[in-house]
């Protein structure tokens, strides 16, 4: 059944979710701060494996040897102006503060946390490529071993993620379920239609983007990765254009 995937995966995150917030309470703010680290760490090692797409050979062979960083760095500047005049990060943020009043009773402090529980969760399920690539595998009908593959490690990052943040995490099954559903469809709906160059570009792009929350989880700067989101769309568009050019001109 196509669809099986992304039910998984939110199912993954609802009990790990769960999990986290039972063992979370329990837990000193010094540990929680600990796991929070080693999940940064985590996400910047991802990020930088995704990144290496930069120089997959058929990125290369359709853009030019030179061009793929050019093509992910054109991405990120003209989905980041995008993503910040349509003020994404904002509205990822309001929408957090509107589930958080209407599921918990907590005050500002609890607030605070869930939006933050809930975007950096949000980021961090939806950015991956997994979820492009295994929500495209599966509309295709081929299979969802990616996917699965992906709840099992979204079941322990929510676990470890919420221990820390509390419910805003099971609130970010929303936007995955709305993302990788949407892609799913896609896929069923277009078919095969990414040739590998245009997929190694979104999955570089995304890797930087990881980079980015890798950033933000180890506090070392506030990423505003969500206004960068649009990348990953305007990524393949590039990549056609560039391929395109430079097959005209040989």
């Amino acid at each position: 059944m196509r669809g099986l995937g992304t039910v998984i995966n939110v199912g993954a995150v609802l009990v790990g979710a769960g999990l986290g917030v039972l063992v979370g309470n329990r837990l000193p703010n010094r540990t929680r701060d600990t796991v929070t680290d080693a999940l940064g760490l985590v996400t910047l090692v991802i990020g930088a494996l995704n990144v290496v797409a930069i120089r997959d050979a058929s990125f290369r062979h359709a853009v030019g040897a030179n061009w793929p960083l050019l093509v992910v760095l054109g991405a990120l500047v003209i989905g980041g102006i995008a993503g910040s005049l349509l003020r994404v990060e904002a509205r990822l943020d309001a929408a957090g503060g509107w589930m958080q009043a209407k599921l918990t009773r907590g005050g500002a402090s609890g607030r605070d946390q869930f939006i933050e529980g809930f975007v950096t969760a949000s980021l961090l399920f939806c950015v991956g490529p997994l979820a492009i690539l295994g929500s495209l595998s599966d509309g295709l009908g081929k299979g969802i071993d990616q996917l699965v593959l992906k709840s099992a490690l979204d079941l322990f990052s929510a676990a470890a993620f919420a221990a820390t943040l509390g419910w805003g995490v099971a609130a970010a099954a929303v936007p995955l379920a709305v993302v990788q559903g949407t892609v799913t469809v896609f896929g069923i709906t277009v078919g095969s239609f990414l040739p590998d160059a245009q997929i190694a570009a979104i999955t570089a792009t995304g890797g930087i983007l990881l980079l980015g929350l890798g950033f933000r989880l180890l506090r070392v700067r506030p990423v505003a990765v969500a206004d960068l989101l649009p990348a990953l769309v305007v990524a393949p568009v590039i990549t056609a254009i560039v391929g395109g050019v430079a097959r005209w001109r040989s």
